[in-house]
C-alpha cells in the first residue's frame, strides 16, 4: 500500500487529468493507466452496450472514450474538490453531466489501475 501524498493527488487532478480531458487528447488521457486499467462507468453501458458497465484494457477503454468524446464534443471538467485515500484518489467535478464523481485507484508508479465512476442522477 502507498499513502498518497496531497501534491502528487493535486498534481493528478488539475495539472494532468482534468487538463488532458479538457483538451479532448486521448494520448494524454490515456497516459494516467496502466495498459490493463479496469474501468466501470454507467455510461459504458449507455455509449458501448455493454451490459456490466466495465471495461478492461487501454485498447478497449481507448475507444469509448474516443466515441464519448466524439458524442460531446463541448466536453470540458471543473475540479471541485479531491479527496486522498490509501492508493487511492477520488476526484469531484463540474462535468456536462452535472456534478461527476470519479475514483482512482493506483500501483506503485503512480499508475491508475481501476477507476469508478459516478455521475449524479438525471430525472
Amino acid at each position: 500500500m502507498i499513502m498518497l501524498e496531497n501534491n502528487f493527488a493535486a498534481h493528478f487532478a488539475a495539472a494532468d487529468w482534468i487538463d488532458s480531458w479538457n483538451s479532448h487528447d486521448l494520448d494524454r488521457i490515456l497516459s494516467h493507466y496502466t495498459d490493463d486499467f479496469e474501468m466501470t462507468s454507467p455510461v459504458i453501458i449507455k455509449v458501448v452496450g455493454e451490459p456490466s458497465g466495465i471495461l478492461k484494457g487501454k485498447k478497449d477503454v481507448g475507444a469509448y472514450w474516443a466515441k464519448a468524446l466524439q458524442l460531446s464534443p463541448e466536453l470540458h471538467f471543473e475540479l471541485v474538490t479531491t479527496l486522498v485515500g490509501v492508493n487511492s484518489i477520488t476526484l469531484y467535478y463540474q462535468g456536462v453531466r452535472g456534478l461527476s464523481g470519479e475514483v482512482f485507484h493506483f500501483n506503485q508508479e503512480g499508475k491508475v489501475t481501476k477507476a469508478y465512476a459516478h455521475y449524479t442522477q438525471s430525472g
